[in-house]
């Protein structure tokens, strides 16, 4: 697979219900400094993210503190738009609230910079004439528009900052010590390249944000460390011995190591994929392409992967249920 997609380098995590069964890197993390991946290596998660995400709403749903079929707008008054029928909290999470999904490729920011307000960043998008593309509760259309708003909604319902209550609540708890949004001091950091001829090196270097773009390295252009604007969508950073750990958590049915972060009924409800769409069907955070089985009684599921061609190091955990 990394030799078909250019990948340089590559973290895995594979676990059951009880431990992990396989945890490896491959390849490089650095091309510039020939580091080599391993499972400790840090990486951004990006869309992994959204799991984490809609397992702190659905915490705070077991709680008492969050309403699954209240108007998203009862949480934060500027999501209600006149003349639309404003989603539910839960449409938000399963992708069918009617947001579009515009290119984030700028929402990206220098890890040395100070991080834009996610809340302005989605209030400019909410002030659009269509914010809602789409009637709210018909097919799930994916969108990281709707994560922004269900992180402005859960730090509404928990009355602390969205970052904070991901790690009281999920982070901490599931015993995640090595994934937070920014980067651990000394932590091996997996650097992003974007595999494309140089010719259109001025193309990229214009598309992204000033401080992103770095170096060539052969057919890559590295990137510098960067970070999500958005926490919610795509912001988490960390390894796959803690992904492995997350996954572990959801085939425990909210459980790990003695601590309950979600109800069994709540956990197993997540994983529902019951929102047909295209290209993936969702559940409530958990999002898969129509499968057919593979071999006999067995399929083969990815938490996620960041794309080979956007960044060319990448994480991945994954598991194998009958």
């Amino acid at each position: 697979m990394m030799r078909r997609g250019g990948v340089p380098g590559l973290s895995m995590a594979v676990v059951n219900r009880e431990r992990t069964l396989l945890a490896a890197g491959y390849g490089l993390a650095n091309r510039a400094a020939n580091t080599t991946a391993t499972a400790s290596t840090s990486y951004l998660w990006f869309s992994m993210s959204k799991i984490v995400t809609a397992t702190a709403a659905l915490r705070l749903v077991d709680e008492g503190r969050l309403d699954l079929k209240a108007p998203v707008g009862e949480y934060v008054g500027y999501l209600q738009v006149p003349g639309t029928t404003t989603p539910s909290v839960g449409q938000l999470l399963n992708h069918t609230a009617g947001f579009g999904n515009p290119m984030p490729v700028r929402w990206v920011h220098p890890a040395d910079a100070a991080p834009p307000d996610p809340g302005a960043l989605l209030r400019r998008l909410m002030s659009r004439r269509r914010a809602y593309r789409y009637p709210a509760g018909q097919s799930a259309r994916y969108s990281n528009v709707g994560y922004l708003a269900a992180g402005e909604v859960i730090a509404a319902a928990a009355g602390v900052p969205f970052e904070a209550y991901v790690r009281q609540s999920v982070l901490r708890p599931a015993g995640m010590e090595h994934t937070g949004f920014r980067y651990e001091n000394g932590a091996g950091r997996a650097t992003g390249y974007v595999k494309a001829p140089r010719i259109v090196d001025p193309l990229l270097r214009g598309l992204l944000p000033v401080g992103i773009a770095g170096d060539r390295h052969g057919p890559y252009l590295s990137l510098h460390p960067f970070y999500v604007d958005g926490p919610a969508y795509g912001g988490l950073v960390g390894d796959v011995l803690d992904a492995g750990r997350f996954l572990r958590l959801h085939l425990r049915d909210g459980e790990i190591d003695g601590v309950r972060i979600l109800s069994a009924p709540t956990a197993r409800r997540m994983r529902s994929i019951d929102q047909a769409g295209k290209p993936f069907d969702h559940g409530t955070g958990w999002f898969r392409r129509p499968q057919r089985p593979v071999g006999t009684g067995w399929s083969i599921s990815a938490l996620a992967r960041a794309s080979g061609t956007s960044c060319g190091c990448t994480p991945t955990a994954v598991w194998a249920s009958s």
